[in-house]
């Protein structure tokens, strides 16, 4: 059993915000989770080619849109969105935004957004 306290968590910088990685990889739980605070403004470009990602939104207004067919969809608290085709996508803030964010394959921890804004998986 382990218990962690967010607030003792450094955070990560990503194109966008920042994430706290609460379960990563060395936990071996076969997910990862992660608190994520997105500021206001964008769109942010994100395509996650080598994870599958679901986000509940804590708090915040967003719009979040697939760029395979231009749809868009209002993201607000209680409002889960879940990538699971590798979705590329565009998150704009409208306020800050706040996501728990569940990653399969879990991520290291020390991931960044590269210029496609995917995360490059490090073994």
């Amino acid at each position: 059993m382990k218990v962690v306290d967010s607030k003792q968590i450094n955070s990560v910088n990503f194109t966008g915000g920042k994430s706290k990685r609460i379960i990563v990889k060395s936990n071996n739980m076969g997910f990862g989770l992660c608190e994520t605070h997105v500021k206001k403004g964008g769109p942010y470009h994100w395509h996650y080619k080598n994870h599958l990602e679901a986000c509940y939104c804590v708090s915040g207004i967003g719009f979040l849109t697939n760029l395979s067919n231009d749809m868009n969809y209002k993201i607000t608290e209680g409002v889960t969105y879940i990538l699971d085709k590798n979705d590329d996508h565009l998150f704009e803030a409208i306020t800050d935004v706040v996501l728990i964010s569940v990653f399969n394959p879990p991520l290291n921890g020390d991931e960044t957004h590269d210029k496609d804004g995917n995360y490059i998986i490090n073994e």
